[in-house]
């Protein structure tokens, strides 16, 4: 009888981390496979501009040059504008990030109960947050850092075929880890919504608002990142002749008086990094991850609040 009672008053073994990985990725299995087909279309897209895609922008600016390029809005214009579409993908990953932490990770399962029930199952509060936040965690810094790696690449390899001025300039600053480290920003702040409000849609909307002002602030008013203040990198025009020599730019892209008086056929264009491009990126890196484990402590200390008032 003693031995039965011993027994029954032993607590549960806590299920393995395995177990509790295992059950994240189940509950959110249909956020997994969107995230996935996300990472794989841009990725898709991306290695399109990186090859047949490149190759047929370079082929009509040897043709046309960049006058052309942009008077006859010709296949070499829509590759050029086609370049930044995963710039705005990986933007609006981002705010699906921060999103989804606030509302479907977080928010409905406290709204739900679900949260509570794996509470009474020998999975403290702070190993669900815990598992909660690390799970998407791996999956968004696989998923962004194998974009910007590719994005990066294409970059380097055909950065010339885009046209001079303000947008490649911004672009190029925003190919570094810092995109990686900005999701896991909004998931941090989305987890700490989603525990303070404790309601799906209310917490959708606080969310999507939240990284709205990190991205607003992050663009315009951070000294070491512009996406629209134009940080400074430098471009190299170079003209090419019809005998294909190399000369000085006269600066008359779409002056066809002044492209016949120069004898002008076509430009080759080199953008060259800036000295602060790393300084400026790692510098932001670390503002956002510092961000993101203030975010991150804050809601685990709410969590532990909340679950020690019951």
């Amino acid at each position: 009888m003693s031995a039965l009672t011993l027994e029954a008053a032993a607590p549960a073994p806590a299920p393995p981390r395995s177990g509790l990985v295992r059950t994240v990725l189940r509950l959110h299995r249909a956020a997994l496979w969107i995230w996935l087909a996300f990472v794989a279309g841009t990725a898709g897209l991306l290695l399109w501009l990186l090859g047949p895609g490149a190759d047929t922008a370079q082929r009509a600016l040897d043709t046309y040059g960049y006058s052309g390029l942009i008077m006859a809005m010709g296949s070499a214009d829509e590759y050029s504008s086609r370049f930044y579409y995963a710039d705005t993908l990986l933007t609006v990953g981002s705010f699906a990030v921060a999103l989804f932490a606030g509302g479907p990770l977080i928010a409905r399962e406290l709204e739900t109960g679900t949260a509570q029930l794996a509470w009474t199952q020998s999975v403290s509060p702070v190993r669900w947050l815990a598992a909660k936040l690390a799970v998407p965690a791996a999956f968004v810094v696989a998923g962004t850092g194998l974009l910007t790696l590719l994005y990066h690449q294409l970059w380097t390899a055909h950065g010339n075929l885009l046209i001079a001025g303000i947008q490649p300039r911004a672009l190029y600053f925003s190919l570094g880890p810092a995109t990686v480290a900005a999701p896991l920003l909004g998931l941090a702040l989305g987890a700490l919504i989603g525990l303070a409000v404790r309601r799906t849609l209310p917490a959708l909307a606080f969310s999507g608002f939240a990284y709205f002002l990190v991205y607003a602030f992050r663009g315009n008013h951070w000294p070491f990142q512009g996406r629209y203040q134009a940080p400074e990198l430098h471009s190299r025009s170079r003209a090419i002749t019809a005998t294909g020599a190399r000369v000085a730019d006269p600066d008359c892209y779409d002056d066809k008086a002044c492209l016949a008086k120069h004898h002008v056929v076509g430009f080759s264009r080199e953008y060259l990094p800036s000295s602060d491009y790393w300084p400026r990126q790692l510098l932001e890196t670390g503002v956002l991850l510092a961000l993101t484990a203030v975010a991150v402590a804050l809601a685990f200390g709410l969590l532990r609040r909340r679950a020690a008032t019951g």
